[in-house]
Formats: C-alpha cells, structure tokens, sequence
C-alpha cells in the first residue's frame, strides 16, 4: 500500500468492529434511506421480493421476515432496520439471549432522521454504532441507556479500552444503583485510573470506603471474595505467567499447573496478560495449545536476556541445560517490566507434575505495573474545520466518537464537546505545548489505546499531523504499529474563503508568521517570493498579544509588489458565533482587529471585489467584464 493510501480512511475501518452488519428494509423508502450506509460500506442490504425489481442491489428474502432475522440473527455481529420500532421489537423478541452475546440492533426512522439503539447498547456497540451511522447519515442518534443520560460510561464495558476482563458479579444490581445515582464503592487495586479522570463531576462512584455505598465495583487481580453488597469485578490483565518444562509435557499439565499457582495465591485468571519463556520452548506443542485455548500471547526471550535478570531461586542444573540459571522466574519479570518500570514477582518458581500424565512444569508469575491491552494502538489525526459541527467530515466525527482518547488544545476540544461520547479520555494541554501533545498521543498509543488528535482546520496544514508523524520517525517508528489515520478537514484559508467569496480560484500559498517553529529570516524569505510571484496568500498565525510587528512587516514586503488597493479579505473565527469578517485593501489592513483566530487573505493582481465579494478571476490574464 502507498504511503498516502496508508494514511487515509472512511467509515469502513471504524465499522469494521462491528461487522459483520446487516441492513434491513420492506419498502423503498426504507431502502433508499439505508442506501448510503450500503453503498459506501460493506452492509449487506437485505428486502423482500415485492420491492427487489427497485432495489436492484439489495440481496433479497423469500418468505417471512422473521425467519430471515432469525437467519441473520447468530451470522451478524449488527443488524439496522429501517422499521417501525414496534415491528423491530415483535422480531427479536424471541431470539434474545444474553445483552453479553446479542447482536448490537438499531432502527433507522423512514424520514432518515433518527438513529435508535434498540437493543446491545453497550456490550453489542449499539451506542457506539448509532453515532457512526447518523454521522454518515447526517441523523441524530438517540441514545436512551441511564448512563448515557448520567455522562457515565456503561459499568459493563468501562474497563474495555484498557484490556480488563469482565470477573464475577451481580452486574444487574450494580447497574441498577449507578442508575439510580446511589453511591457506589470503587475499590482499585491495580489497573490504570485514567477512566476516572473522564467521569463527570456527578459520579456516584466513592474511592473510599463509607457506609452509604449500595455496591461496590473491584478492580483487581485478586479473585472474588464474599461480599455483603451487590459487587462485579474488573479484571486488568496484568499478571505475566512464566513457564519452564519437560520436553512434551502435556497442555492438561500445564493448565493445571497454572490454575493451581494462582488459586493457591488468590489470582484471577481473568487477569492474565501472557505466558512467558524461553525461546528455547517457543516450539513446545503444551506450550502452544495453551496459549491457543487461553487466547494468550506467549513472549519468547533468549538465554542470555534471561539470564541477566536477578531472581530469588536460580538453579545451577537449569543453567548447566539452557544457559540460564532460571526460565520461569526470569521470563515473568522480564515480561512485566516496561521501560518505566521493573515487574514484581508475586508467585515464585513452583514445580507442578501429574499423576499419570508425563512431564513437569515450573511456573512463576510477575505483576506489570501497565495492564496489557491486547490489541495494536492506533493514532487518529483528526481535522475538525472551522469550528462548527456541520463543518466536520462525518468520517472526522466518527473517529472522535469512537476514539478511546481526546487529545488537543482545550479551545478546539470544546468546540467538538456535543460528539464526545461518555467515558471517552479528554486531555488538554496549552497552545504553546504541542510536542508534548504529540508525545502524549504516541505513548498512549504504542499502549494500545486508539487516540485522536484533534487540530482545527485540516490536522496537515498547520496542524498536529506532521508533528505527530516526526515525532514518530524519531522514535524510528515501523510504519505500522500504532497504526495511523489521516482524517482531512476543511482548513482555515478554505473556510475564510467561502465567506468572502473565490479569492483563491487561482494559484495560491498560505504562509504562517509565526516564528515560533520557523526562524523569521525563513518566513520572511517566504513572504517575498510569494508577493514577487503574484499569488493569492493565505497568512495563518498574523498576530499575538505578544508577537505583533510580524504582519506589519508582511504588509511593508507585499506593498513593495503589489498594489495598495489590492483586495484583502480579514475572516475572524470563520463559522463560528463570533465570526467577523472585513473586506479591506492591502493598504488599510492593519487599521483592522487581526489575532491568532483570524485568516488574510491577500488577493493577487487580478482579484477584485464585487458587492461585498471578493472574486480572483480563473483565467489569468485579468478580468473580463
């Protein structure tokens, strides 16, 4: 794939968690308003045979409707139907199961204005989906759950973006209290606690412990305990199980071995991360169909990365074997260590064999300090225009909805506030602080969480793209994980310029004054030859509260080549409620209010103004009336 095609994307990959998808109409308005969503994407879109001859690439059922649901019901991961909710319910009334393995089902309203979850809200995407598709609709979604309403992200699918596994519990009755906004007790004991920093200021969660509390949530490695209140466990994957064996030890002898460690040190299964070892065993059958069955990853070190690690019970025969004075113990440390931080060993070697079963197993477990997530970490750079809703692509609108992470200039971030969706990570940082915008963004992705970061305009032009994509060169990034996503918008001169009219219907630049990333001598150098070859110029950045003589001098460069009376058109805050535009001339500019939210827009020699317009001709050899 090119570089560029790499770096570009539409709805498809941010529905691709939830595809499978089939689409669902009985009539031809129905159809047609679904077509969009079929035609741009992978949706199968399915109608009866009475409507087939106007729908001609719909995929067609013969007989009743409710047994091609029920045919798609177990095949689909989501289904839409374009469908009285009525008729929806009456339909997948008796095949729901389980909210944890149900399809995700939405309804579209026939005037194509509306988006309903109707049922897998949480656990089956629909919340999540419902935005993805009014955005491609140009719909609105209307989520109905009790933790929408409260801000709260849903208690049974919090814990996702950080790679938790749901534990035990009575998650009913902890979701029925945090509806009703009772107190509940949050104990955390390991785990990252960034989904608290998204919670809104009337959480009724308490992180101590008080006898008001009705339930309680937990949050650990530890395996349940008897409670006197409803209570559901989340589970951060952050044990690292490391495995030394016999040659063709069995896969029954190993699960039992691990079973056994972690039951006799009180330790969720759940709160696995891994299995660990030598690279020596990266072939090893039990090994493998372990890993396999569990949906484990395995790491593989070499003897001489293992054997620098300092353990509490090496072994003179294991060095004498494979180099090494331990495996098991070594591999697990070695595995949980991050950059940041060294592992702990909570379990020490133990060496398990079976009655009647060959073979021999040592296990040992270490604790990570940063839970293990378990998928690739993508970066999202995401323009989000002018400023106002209508103005972002529904692609951009979609990435910010689905987005684990907001990362961006708070000015931006609250221009965007009604598509953040509840429980999403929100930070901001200052103007002057986008290195570590882009650092921030990086390492929470090469983490594993999918973050966006939002610029306004279009993210490449001025915005965080580059920054971001240098930042990642320098880390010698492979090109591939974290994955990255383009998302244009439409930018500053682009905006500024739908509202004075086509000053740039012919060659144009755009030109920052802003020298706190280029030396002036360079800008200014810029500026010259931009005047000297008569372009239309679009000046980003013309003035701060403390950088004020740079537009002065751009003036003073441009007057040298251009007419005092060419047309200038000065756009403040395109789009937005405190827009202010001005057309002017070359000469008198600066008798304007220009800032850091204003765009100049200064035209060439054939641009001319007509009734409050400004209009460059596309032939370039002048106007003809």
């Amino acid at each position: 794939m090119a570089g560029w095609e790499a770096l570009s994307i539409d709805l498809d990959a941010l529905l691709e968690t939830f595809q499978p998808i089939a689409a669902i109409a009985t009539t031809t308005t129905g159809a047609q308003q679904l077509q969009p969503l079929v035609q741009a994407h992978a949706v199968s879109l399915w109608v009866p045979e009475a409507i087939a001859a106007e729908v001609p690439t719909a995929q067609v059922y013969d007989g009743a409707l409710k047994e091609q649901v029920a045919a798609l019901w177990n095949s689909h991961r989501s289904l839409v139907f374009c469908l009285a909710i009525g008729a929806v319910t009456r339909l997948i009334a008796p095949l729901l199961t389980h909210k944890s393995t149900d399809p995700a089902v939405l309804v579209l309203d026939e005037a194509g204005q509306f988006v309903i979850p109707l049922c897998g809200g949480h656990q089956g995407g629909a919340d999540r989906l419902a935005r993805l598709i009014a955005a491609q609709l140009n719909a609105t979604p209307v989520l109905t759950g009790a933790s929408h309403r409260a801000q709260l992200p849903g208690i049974d699918v919090m814990g996702e973006p950080f790679g938790w596994v749901k534990g035990a519990g009575d998650w009913t009755a902890v979701s029925a209290a945090i509806a009703r906004q009772q107190p509940v007790l949050v104990r955390q004991a390991a785990g990252s606690t960034l989904w608290q920093q998204a919670l809104p200021a009337t959480h009724p969660f308490q992180f101590a412990a008080t006898e008001t509390a009705g339930a309680q949530v937990m949050i650990t490695t530890a395996t349940p305990a008897p409670a006197s209140q409803p209570t559901v466990y989340w589970h951060p994957r952050l044990l690292w199980v490391g495995v030394g064996c016999e040659r063709g030890t069995p896969t029954a002898v190993i699960q039992q071995a691990v079973q056994q460690v972690l039951a006799t040190h009180h330790l969720a299964e759940q709160a696995i991360a891994g299995l660990a070892t030598i690279d020596l065993k990266a072939d090893e059958p039990g090994i493998l169909e372990f890993c396999q069955e569990w949906q484990l990853p395995l790491r593989c070190f070499p003897a001489a990365s293992l054997q620098t690690i300092p353990v509490p019970n090496p072994s003179e025969v294991v060095q004498a074997e494979v180099g090494t004075p331990s495996v098991a113990e070594a591999a697990a440390l070695l595995a949980s260590a991050s950059p940041q931080a060294p592992g702990t060993l909570l379990c020490p070697k133990q060496i398990v064999r079976l009655e009647s079963h060959p073979g021999a197993v040592t296990i040992a477990v270490a604790a990570a300090t940063q839970e293990y997530i378990g998928r690739s970490g993508q970066l999202w750079l995401v323009g989000t225009g002018p400023g106002r809703l209508d103005q972002i692509t529904p692609a951009a609108q979609a990435a910010i909805a689905q987005a684990d992470v907001v990362i961006g200039y708070s000015l931006y971030v609250d221009l965007i506030a009604p598509l953040l969706r509840p429980g999403q990570i929100i930070e901001t940082l200052p103007i002057t602080q986008e290195r570590q915008r882009a650092e921030r963004a990086i390492a929470l992705a090469n983490w594993g969480l999918t973050v966006a970061v939002v610029s306004s305009g279009d993210c490449g032009i001025y915005g965080m793209a580059g920054l971001v994509m240098e930042q990642l060169q320098a880390a010698a990034w492979d090109g591939k994980t974290p994955g990255v996503r383009v998302f244009p918008g439409i930018t500053a001169l682009q905006a500024a310029a739908s509202r004075v009219g086509t000053p740039l219907m012919h060659d144009f630049c755009a030109i920052s004054l802003s020298d706190l990333l280029t030396p002036w001598e360079m800008i200014e150098k810029r500026l010259t030859a931009a005047a000297q070859a008569d372009f239309v110029v679009a000046l980003y950045n013309p003035k701060s509260q403390t950088r004020t003589t740079q537009i002065e001098i751009a003036q003073r460069l441009f007057l040298q080549h251009r007419d005092p009376q060419t047309p200038v058109a000065i756009v403040r805050a395109a789009y937005r409620e405190d827009e202010c535009i001005t057309l002017t001339t070359l000469a008198e500019c600066l008798t304007h209010p220009i800032d850091m939210l204003t765009t100049v827009l200064i035209g060439n020699q054939s641009t001319r103004t007509h009734a409050n317009w400004m209009i460059t001709p596309r032939g370039y050899l002048g106007f003809e009336p």
